[in-house]
């Protein structure tokens, strides 16, 4: 292994202080600034979506004009699997495939095999899991099965045709997201989880429909609070449905009660029906943020490591890949960087943060 040092200045898109004290090149498990380990990767494969959310893609920001990253920008299957098993060595234990929509990568098949490969630092599987829109999923679910997807979560933000073509800006039938559900169901991808975001005065008579639809079907929907993600979605804090305010109104036809987290860290608070018909789950990152338990890091399209969803700046991976750079470089790199992570944006937003310039969720997945 090498000793040469990778400050962390050198993989910064932004002049960020090199750390105090020379980095070897380190493996095994690492703690942040606030006691956080690594624990999970999201890893955004295309920064191109076909639904134009208002919430994360509105269509007067990203229309015909708009510049996606060319190709030869995006990180190879081959980048993506040999940083994975870097940041696996580091403790990651579960890999998220996100984007834009993933699907639209070409032959995303052949990345996900390659990373089903991949087993944790104690030769457990993977857990190798995917979020899309839906909106191919039932031409695709079979094949990520074969090619070793454990599990998917379809975003679906209401029952309703009329609500959920208005929020995905393209006029795309929910018919189509259903079809999917049914479909990767049908392969064996379990249990499946539905992502809805609930947007005051816009979808939020969908809240109860949903969870009477999924109810008993041992999908579990979990509903997401409306975030301040980039600056393109006019986000205001009145817009925010509280996930406090969604279970009153599900238990009060439908009761249920609270459940302990799956592991530490978990984002979704889960709650279960006391009929024993299932769970469903609340993300309240605006109204009691996570930020202390947050274990997530996030690979963007085009290699750059970000610390936050609401980061302003993230650390070049791809130079160092593309550099010459041997893994233990890089591993010395990424642990440089972790171990100085302080984020915590959900815990300090207010006026001192609303001015700032955060990447956008489209660039590097939710």
């Amino acid at each position: 292994m090498t000793d040469r040092v990778i400050p962390i200045a050198d993989v910064t898109t932004r002049g960020v202080p090199v750390p105090s004290e020379p980095l070897q090149s380190p493996t095994g498990p690492l703690i942040d600034r606030r006691g956080r380990p690594l624990h999970d990767l999201r890893i955004s494969v295309t920064d191109r979506c076909n639904f134009r959310c208002t919430y994360c893609m509105p269509k007067e920001v990203f229309d015909k004009n708009y510049r996606f990253l060319p190709q030869a920008a995006l990180l190879t299957f081959e980048e993506i699997t040999r940083l994975a098993r870097i940041f696996i060595a580091h403790g990651v234990r579960k890999i998220r495939l996100t984007g834009g929509e993933p699907l639209l990568r070409k032959d995303l098949e052949r990345l996900i095999e390659m990373l089903a490969a991949l087993t944790t630092r104690d030769g457990k599987p993977l857990d190798l899991t995917l979020t899309t829109n839906g909106s191919i999923l039932h031409r695709k679910a079979k094949a990520l099965v074969a090619a070793g997807l454990k599990r998917v979560t379809v975003s679906l933000d209401g029952l309703d045709d009329a609500v959920f073509r208005r929020m995905n800006d393209v006029d795309f039938p929910v018919t189509e997201v259903l079809r999917g559900i049914d479909a990767a169901a049908e392969a064996g991808l379990a249990p499946i989880k539905i992502n809805m975001v609930v947007k005051r005065g816009v979808n939020d008579d969908q809240i109860l429909p949903m969870a009477r639809h999924f109810k008993g079907s041992g999908h579990i929907v979990r509903f997401i609070e409306y975030m301040d993600v980039g600056c393109s979605n006019g986000w205001r804090l009145n817009d925010v449905v509280p996930s406090a305010e969604v279970i009153r109104r599900i238990d009060a036809e439908l009761p249920v009660y609270p459940l302990e987290p799956n592991y530490p860290g978990e984002v979704a608070e889960r709650w279960a029906y006391r009929d024993g018909s299932g769970e469903i789950g609340v993300i309240s990152s605006v109204t009691q943020a996570f930020c202390r338990a947050c274990t997530r890091a996030r690979l963007s399209t085009d290699g750059k490591l970000y610390l936050c969803l609401f980061a302003q700046h993230g650390y070049d991976l791809r130079a160092l890949l593309r550099g010459g750079a041997a893994d233990e470089q890089i591993a010395a790199a990424i642990a440089a960087i972790w171990r100085e992570r302080d984020d915590r944006y959900s815990e300090i937003r207010g006026a001192a943060t609303a001015g700032l310039k955060k990447i956008e969720m489209s660039y590097i997945g939710g």
